[in-house]
């Protein structure tokens, strides 16, 4: 889960911004009225009696993706590999250390007990796919992270190739062909991972309403979206299976494909209205602190909800959490995101510069 506001994007497709904000809340229901603390060793899910509702919102994430896909093709214009690479970096990284490393202390601080955590974790967790260093995730939510760092490493070497976006119609249909053919035959994790096979039809979907953003209207740009559409309801639907290992699972298949099509509409109508009747501001706060009240608002919460019970009073509870971790992950956007972002894309653009690798197209940096 990313922050994706740039700045172009926020303020030609201000909605992209305030669905984000509604994703990132679904997600949060998710983890509390449904999947909850119990699944991390703690006496009980937060909000029981939501689970009906809330066991759909997981599908929060892979609508995130399908934003993604968007908002990168729209980021990846007039931007080199390089360019392309320093802004997504930039974008990411810093709020991540922020994010993971007040995770870290609060965990270690409060969470004896249901969660333990070590400096080795902390350290390869700087690397974001911790789990390759034999370690885990500092917060079990960073999966979705390592998921958009995949895709950003194919799109940034596609760019390099000469391939993003001229042969985008190739790129998708090859990519669909090879989610499929993992899919249904021997779906080796290795290549479910290379090729994001369980979630290749939402960032598709994504790249694909940006070619009809730009003007494009013909019939293979509405075969290739019928096809990323049904991919991504296949891929909505297969997670059930993942899912269906919680004790309190009741998925209706039926209910998760309408949520991800309708999801996925409204991701595609967002980007046909041009105006929200919000202050410009309070839209940009919105999209600005989903990235890190994604990052901030599980494990932490967890760990408070854990530490603070029995509860009596649940409902007060996580409100009272998700209120404190969505004022945290302001603090992080507004004072420190916004800089840091800044100062890491400069440094890395002067040294991209003095290495002989210009950051644009022109040889002038794009911001």
């Amino acid at each position: 889960m990313v922050n994706q506001t740039d700045r172009t994007a926020s303020s030609r497709v201000p909605l992209l911004d305030l669905l984000r904000l509604a994703a990132v809340g679904a997600v949060i229901l998710y983890h509390y009225g449904f999947w909850g603390p119990t699944s991390h060793g703690a006496v009980q899910v937060a909000l029981p009696a939501l689970a009906g509702v809330a066991q759909y919102g997981f599908l929060g994430v892979p609508v995130f993706f399908a934003i993604s896909g968007f908002v990168i093709a729209y980021s990846a214009e007039g931007r080199n590999a390089v360019g392309f690479g320093i802004a997504r970096f930039s974008r990411i990284y810093p709020t991540f250390v922020i994010c993971m490393t007040l995770t870290f202390a609060v965990t270690a601080l409060f969470g004896a007990g249901h969660f333990e955590v070590g400096l080795k974790q902390w350290f390869a967790n700087l690397f974001i796919a911790a789990t390759l260093l034999g370690q885990p995730y500092v917060d079990t939510a960073y999966w979705s992270l390592v998921i958009e760092v995949i895709f950003y490493a194919w799109i940034t070497a596609f760019i390099a190739l000469g391939l993003f976006p001229r042969k985008i119609d190739t790129i998708i249909l090859v990519w669909l062909v090879i989610t499929f053919a993992n899919e249904l035959t021997i779906d080796a994790p290795i290549f479910e991972k290379i090729f994001i096979a369980d979630d290749s039809g939402f960032f598709v979907v994504g790249l694909l309403i940006y070619q009809h953003y730009r003007g494009r209207r013909d019939a293979r740009l509405w075969a290739l979206s019928a096809l990323a559409l049904g991919t991504a309801v296949f891929q909505a639907v297969h997670k059930l299976e993942r899912l269906g290992a919680h004790p309190e699972a009741t998925y209706d298949p039926r209910v998760a494909a309408a949520l991800c099509i309708a999801s996925l509409a409204i991701v595609f109508l967002a980007t046909r209205i041009r105006s929200v009747p919000f202050p410009a501001k309070f839209v940009l706060a919105a999209g600005g602190i989903t990235y890190p009240l994604y990052l901030l608002h599980m494990q932490l919460g967890y760990v408070i909800f854990t530490a603070t019970a029995p509860h009596h009073h649940s409902v007060i509870v996580v409100a009272t959490i998700v209120t404190v971790t969505a004022f945290l992950a302001w603090i992080v956007w507004r004072f420190l995101e916004q800089r840091i972002h800044c100062l890491v894309k400069l440094k890395l653009t002067e040294l991209a510069d003095r290495l002989g690798w210009p950051s644009s197209k022109t040889g002038l940096t794009v911001q």
